[in-house]
């Protein structure tokens, strides 16, 4: 691709680094941006300089959050002993649409994936585990999504939670193998948190 501008240049393999953006999409953004009144493109750069710079992890659930705690951890009504443990935001926010869930969350931030690099050091594992030998957690629920990386966390989890006496479940399947949550539709999502199983079961199909 031949660009008459370095900076054009510049700017389009900036945004071609975002997942999902390719070359010629990533042009389309960066003219749609130039024809735009200069005070947007600032408010903008504006929005996403504050997100890098203030946005804070809750303290106790890893979610994203402007503040120390989260508003779901700081909700009195939720059920502080259930604890549905995902991979990221999106996961929570999509947990969140379906209205059938009251409970708390844990934000992996990421799955194991040797491939990757990612083992469980890298994710908040180990704080999960901690929570729970603090003895206020009564459930766990797995709700990553069915993928090999998914499953491995899970089983990793649970083998880190033997002799806990706590409960561990996993959503039900009805998240086709393979599948993210945030792309399943609200209902499916939430009839597989209402109906889910015992991680036990799981582990037998």
């Amino acid at each position: 691709m031949d660009f008459s501008s370095k900076l054009l240049e510049q700017a389009v393999d900036q945004m071609s680094q975002l997942p999902g953006i390719g070359k010629r999409t990533a042009l389309r953004l960066v003219l749609h941006l130039l024809r735009q009144p200069e005070t947007q493109t600032e408010q903008l750069t504006k929005a996403l300089s504050k997100l890098k710079a203030e946005i804070k992890r809750c303290r106790n659930c890893y979610n994203i959050s402007d503040t120390e705690l989260c508003d779901i951890c700081a909700n009195p009504s939720r059920q502080e002993d259930l604890v549905c443990v995902v991979e990221d935001i999106r996961d929570v926010m999509a947990i969140e649409n379906t209205g059938q869930y009251r409970g708390m969350y844990h934000v992996l931030g990421g799955k194991i994936s040797p491939m990757d690099g990612i083992g469980p050091s890298q994710l908040t594992i180990k704080p999960l585990i901690e929570k729970v030998k603090d003895g206020k957690i009564q459930e766990i629920i797995f709700a990553l999504s069915s993928t090999m990386e998914g499953d491995t966390t899970n089983f990793y989890i649970y083998k880190q939670l033997e002799g806990t006496g706590i409960k561990t479940s996993t959503i039900a399947r009805g998240i086709s193998v393979g599948d993210e949550l945030e792309y399943a539709d609200e209902v499916t999502l939430g009839r597989s948190i209402t109906n889910r199983v015992p991680f036990e079961n799981s582990l037998k199909s």
